[in-house]
């Protein structure tokens, strides 16, 4: 089965690039949630991989009944479900049970030292299934104390595109087992931009693979286990009286056997590919690999009217690397940079924005140019608005048809 290159780019584009039990939440979402969200990055030299997401997620905190919770991620080609039961194992103690599975989700794309590969790319299949256990360890404090231990089957089939060279070895067809566990104090909302959050957590994943050894050229290999520990420090806030916006990130992690398919990897701005998005504006998504890393970012978003629908927004991300054998480059330090116009109403928050790379390595030697868009639109809020509580006069029917786009 040959991938038809044009037909990729446009599944890819429908694709969530990261929604998988692996990326769900460490708790079970209390809040009610119905959002479309979309997001584009678009080099403006090279040849790179597509770096975008377009995704419908709900999250339905009482699905049927009151203790169940169910959470989608739907996309034309890929489906991410979980089923929770509230209480299951004790009062503060719930169970989920996830499936999720579809086309391209596990697609590998090569890069090294600022250059794409198609040669030595391919596009990847997959299913999964999981089950998870979320504690809470402080009932009744302000901000919560979650602990999770998730495990989780994934089986994974890879297929040629047309650019893959015929003499490249695809890896084999295989199962993987893998076990993750954690505690997050805090927490943050699935939306771009939030106006309040605090987290710290840490993290530890292991992957155990049905099926290993050698691929591509004879030159690089699957390993039968990889073990990967990470945490972070994030902070959101709004503050009251001018309504500016700024976050701050701290994200560091390590690896024990790491290979291509379980390494950290590091580029572009999609801030819901994943629940710990690695994003350094400008660079290519995915383009460093590394074997345990150090990323810092920060961002601010200023108003510039009195109804704070139009917005200035800033970014800045600094990592350091320790890259996997075999993908490394000349330097250890990368930095990110970017700024936009955003426009935000109760449906809608839309970015349009500029990032250069910094320390990317390109044709010319470094440096990297991209332009991105970043958008969500809230279903429930744009009902709302349609919907209100007074009679739809002939005036005041229209008006509620631009309420829903935020006007």
């Amino acid at each position: 089965m040959v991938v038809n290159r044009r037909r990729r780019w446009v599944f890819l584009l429908l694709l969530p690039g990261g929604l998988c039990p692996l990326t769900a939440p460490a708790q079970i979402d209390p809040v009610k949630r119905d959002l479309l969200q979309f997001a584009y990055n678009a080099a403006l030299e090279g040849h790179p991989p597509l770096s975008a997401y377009a995704f419908y997620y709900r999250n339905d905190p009482e699905f049927l009944r009151t203790n169940l919770a169910l959470r989608l991620a739907v996309a034309p080609t890929y489906l991410d479900s979980e089923l929770g039961l509230r209480q299951a194992i004790g009062a503060h103690t719930d169970l989920g049970v996830g499936l999720a599975g579809g086309g391209f989700a596990d697609s590998y794309s090569e890069i090294r030292q600022g250059t794409y590969y198609p040669s030595e790319s391919f596009t990847g299949f997959g299913a999964a299934a999981s089950l998870s256990l979320y504690h809470r360890f402080n009932p009744g404090q302000t901000i919560p104390l979650n602990g999770l231990v998730r495990s989780l089957g994934h089986y994974s089939t890879w297929r040629r595109d047309d650019d893959t060279a015929a003499s490249f070895q695809l890896p084999p067809d295989r199962g993987t087992f893998s076990i993750r566990t954690g505690l997050r104090w805090g927490g943050r909302e699935p939306t771009l931009f939030p106006a309040l959050a605090m987290e710290l957590s840490g993290w530890y994943e292991g992957e155990f693979r049905i099926g290993s050894g050698t691929y591509g050229y004879g030159d690089r290999s699957v390993v039968p286990d990889s073990h990967l520990f990470w945490g972070q420090a994030f902070l959101a806030y709004t503050l009251p009286e001018v309504k500016h916006n700024f976050a701050l990130s701290l994200t560091a992690g390590t690896s024990v056997h790491p290979d291509r398919f379980s390494a950290y990897r590091l580029g572009a701005l999609l801030p819901l590919v994943s629940e710990f998005p690695l994003s350094l504006p400008g660079y290519y998504y995915q383009e460093l690999s590394a074997r345990q890393f150090l990323l810092v970012s920060a961002s601010y978003i200023l108003p510039l009217d009195h109804r704070q629908r139009w917005n200035l927004g800033v970014a800045a991300s600094t990592a350091l690397v320790d890259y996997l054998p075999g993908l490394e480059q000349p330097g250890h330090s990368h930095t990110g940079l970017g700024g936009g116009m955003m426009y935000m109403s109760p449906s809608w928050k839309i970015m349009v924005a500029y990032a250069y790379g910094v320390d990317a390595i390109r044709s010319h030697g470094r440096g990297a140019h991209s332009v991105g868009v970043l958008v969500q639109l809230d279903l429930g809020q744009a009902r709302q608005a349609m919907l209100g509580t007074e009679p739809p006069g002939r005036w005041r029917g229209f008006q509620r048809m631009l309420n829903i786009f935020g006007w």
